[in-house]
């Protein structure tokens, strides 16, 4: 009875809509053809997807084995937890968590600040010509590899006829043995990440807020808001999602180090360590004197574990405050 007076309203409001009660099965079938043509372009890159990042999973068994070339990966013998102690009970583990956590935190806060910031200018600037030289300005350093760009470090800070003692000299100051100073390189090490990643970053932005509707806009002008009324009141709070979606997959590799940065940039000098050695690099070191698979499995899995719990407790704290910009 109940389901015959529901069928009959809902034959009066599309009927007072115009609607046809037979288009909705047209509707359906609709529906249903898209969603199978967007599966099937979906289905190549979920296969790869599957192939490149979860069928590897399985060698997360490695962590939990004492690796042996010669009996393979199930002929070799199982050890528990042994292969975790070889970083836990390292006197130099709280040293190269606190430096990777500290750091790339520094990263993200400052990378993203920038990027919003850049892109916000990029926006507001008229003449197309200037626009894509900024652009292009921003994006050269992205391509540039770790190598390279220490090489550029290199000359800027070199003791002797680098460009920044040359510099000073010219001012009247000391040169500074840049590579014997650990407490400047989070400083050094920000600001190299922060001109290879900005552009790469401003770009995104731009193009969240090349797709904001500009009738919010041309509303605040009517209401006679000033151009830094717009920038905090619309485009700050429309770009603000996308913000938080990037914010939180860069919090995932908050224990993942940038190698290149911290290993050719520092040149893996012993001095730094200090300050700049991160997990990444203590592993390699590790590995390079050791060669021991296990003990890398083992690392690689408390930083992928790590890093997944700590996506699900900075969504769980946006859900909190703002659910409608959580992630999941």
């Amino acid at each position: 009875m109940q389901g015959q007076i529901g069928q009959e309203q809902v034959g009066m409001r599309a009927a007072e809509a115009g609607i046809k009660v037979g288009s909705f099965g047209k509707g359906t079938s609709f529906r249903k053809r898209q969603a199978r043509h967007l599966t099937i372009l979906a289905l190549p890159a979920v296969l790869l997807l599957f192939l490149f990042q979860y069928v590897p999973m399985g060698g997360i068994v490695l962590a939990f084995k004492n690796y042996r070339y010669d009996l393979g990966l199930w002929g070799s013998k199982w050890v528990g937890l042994d292969n975790f102690k070889f970083f836990f009970t390292s006197a130099d583990a709280w040293r190269v968590t606190i430096n990777t956590v500290s750091l790339n935190f520094m990263f993200i806060v400052a990378g993203t600040a920038g990027s919003v910031f850049f892109a916000i200018l990029l926006h507001e600037i008229n003449w197309k010509r200037l626009k894509q030289f900024y652009q292009t300005t921003m994006f050269f350093p992205y391509f540039l590899s770790w190598p390279v760009i220490a090489l550029i470090v290199y000359a800027l800070l070199n003791v002797d006829l680098g460009i920044v003692n040359k510099a000073l000299e010219a001012f009247g100051f000391e040169p500074v043995f840049w590579y014997s100073e650990p407490e400047v390189w989070p400083y050094i090490l920000l600001a190299v990440h922060f001109w290879k990643y900005v552009g790469h970053g401003a770009i995104i932005y731009y193009a969240g807020i090349m797709s904001f509707d500009r009738s919010f806009y041309e509303a605040a002008a009517v209401d006679g808001a000033t151009t830094w009324q717009m920038r905090l009141y619309v485009t700050v709070p429309m770009l603000f999602p996308l913000v938080i979606i990037l914010f939180l997959i860069n919090m995932g590799n908050i224990f993942h180090a940038e190698f290149g940065l911290f290993y050719m940039v520092t040149q893996d000098s012993g001095v730094l360590y200090s300050t700049t050695d991160v997990i990444d690099t203590y592993v390699y070191r590790s590995l390079r004197v050791i060669g021991d698979i296990g003990m890398a499995s083992a690392v690689g899995l408390y930083q992928a574990v790590v890093g997944f719990v700590l996506i699900l407790s900075v969504n769980l704290l946006i859900r909190k405050y703002s659910a409608e910009n959580a992630l999941f």
